[in-house]
């Protein structure tokens, strides 16, 4: 049953009337005291509730409320609902236990399925903690893991997570460092949920300026500035009925911030020079390497923009963290690398992956990627031998000479920074394929070192 709490007649008989025809069972009070009746005396699995229940606007009531019915009920969802200007009303709610919030006037299908993802995430809860996911795994509905590699403890945690939530309209919020393979689960997020015969969009935000955030996001009509020649379709349209993944959303400025939140909000959106707003419903996968509960602490990150993105978050191991996939993952590339450019397969001793396995990593993946590829193209040992990776290995006679074992990960990084760039004569672009770095990621090191 899902109970609706709101003062309001006309919200409750309009929720009422939805929910009935979506076919759930239903029942609505107007204030605490009746809400919490129900809630010691019946079986509820989900909750609509209001955040004031009298003249007053500070929420204080619905907070209130919320930890009553947390009290009695811990694991059954609560979506708050609130008027635009108080969303920092439902921030506090979520800190306080809350699972979503929507905004007055809501989008009818944008609420549905927040109710939906809500219980099925309630109910994918149960079932995983009965063991019921494993059975219907091996009923034959598999995980399609395509493109990542690796066995480790770290990486199939992260993919059960995956699991469960795929086939939801769950948001996500994917963090890890750079280069730890960010887009491959969000891609794989995808592929197994209902969307994935849907377009999945890919935006960097941290490549997108502030001017241009609107059209590229939202899209424009012909004429809405000057280089306006032709209407165009923003992200958002052209990720109808699919998935957005945002990358690099920590990079995001705050102006930009606001306007992405309505977006996520409400599920509308209107091009540069309509005034006509346009209806969207998109799955929202992020990530970042950033820190952003630091960021929001820092008041440089939206906190209700953090809460709304996160409401599931999947943490990606460093490639140091699961060292034990090393192995397969240089064999992987190695194998690709021969087929790309018609060579021959070539072998890694096992005295290689030793030492593969032993190197800090600063770039992840990506880095491990770039040194394989350049042993291959440049050595003509099969197998490759420990001196064939150590030739090619940018940092290693520095870190030897500074005593690599006393030192931090952030003094390796540093030195390995400085290593690469009096080697390229500061080339960033050059300096950021040998640490196996994307631009961005780089010159946000550089900048954490103090080097730009």
């Amino acid at each position: 049953m899902i109970l609706i709490v709101d003062d309001d007649s006309a919200i409750r008989t309009s929720l009422g009337f939805m929910l009935k025809r979506a076919g759930y069972e239903v029942q609505a009070v107007s204030g605490p005291k009746e809400a919490m009746t129900i809630v010691r005396n019946e079986e509820v699995r989900l909750i609509l509730m209001d955040m004031n229940f009298s003249l007053s606007t500070t929420g204080e009531e619905g907070l209130t409320l919320l930890k009553q019915v947390k009290l009695f009920l811990p694991e059954v969802p609560v979506i708050l609902m609130t008027a635009w200007g108080s969303i920092s009303l439902a921030v506090e709610g979520m800190k306080a236990g809350a699972f979503d919030f929507v905004t007055k006037p809501w989008n009818n299908i944008a609420l549905m399925q927040r109710i939906e993802t809500a219980l099925q995430l309630t109910d994918k809860n149960e079932d995983f903690h009965t063991g019921v996911v494993g059975e219907q795994q091996s009923e034959g509905k598999t995980f399609d893991r395509s493109f990542i590699i690796g066995e480790s403890r770290a990486l199939n945690d992260v993919l059960k997570v995956a699991e469960r939530i795929a086939n939801t309209n769950a948001s996500v919020l994917i963090t890890g460092e750079s280069g730890t393979g960010k887009e491959l689960i969000a891609e794989a997020i995808h592929r197994n949920s209902r969307r994935a015969d849907k377009p999945f969009v890919k935006v960097n935000l941290g490549g997108i300026s502030q001017s241009l955030f609107e059209s590229e996001m939202f899209g424009h009509k012909k004429g809405a500035f000057t280089d306006a020649v032709a209407d165009r379709k923003g992200r958002f349209e052209l990720a109808d009925k699919g998935t957005i993944f945002l990358d690099e959303i920590g990079e995001l400025d705050l102006s930009c911030q606001v306007k992405l939140l309505r977006v996520l909000q409400e599920q509308t959106f209107e091009p540069l020079g309509d005034s006509k707003p346009k209806k969207v419903d998109v799955r929202v996968v992020s990530a970042t390497n950033a820190n952003l509960q630091q960021m929001v602490q820092d008041k440089t990150f939206r906190e209700d923009l953090f809460y709304r993105i996160n409401l599931i978050t999947i943490h990606l191991p460093a490639l140091r963290e699961r060292k034990e996939d090393i192995p397969l993952l240089a064999a992987h590339f190695a194998k690709k690398q021969c087929e790309a450019n018609g060579l021959p397969m070539v072998a890694i001793s096992e005295e290689a992956n030793d030492y593969l396995a032993s190197l800090p990593y600063p770039g992840n993946i990506r880095e491990l990627k770039n040194l394989v590829e350049r042993t291959i193209l440049v050595s003509s040992n099969n197998p490759l031998r420990v001196c064939d990776f150590q030739q090619q290995y940018q940092g290693l006679s520095t870190l030897q000479n500074a005593n690599a074992d006393g030192l931090t990960l952030d003094e390796v990084e540093l030195i390995a920074i400085k290593k690469a760039y009096e080697k390229y004569h500061g080339n960033v672009s050059q300096m950021a394929s040998a640490l196996g770095l994307s631009r961005q990621a780089l010159y946000r090191r550089m900048e954490k070192h103090n080097l730009v």
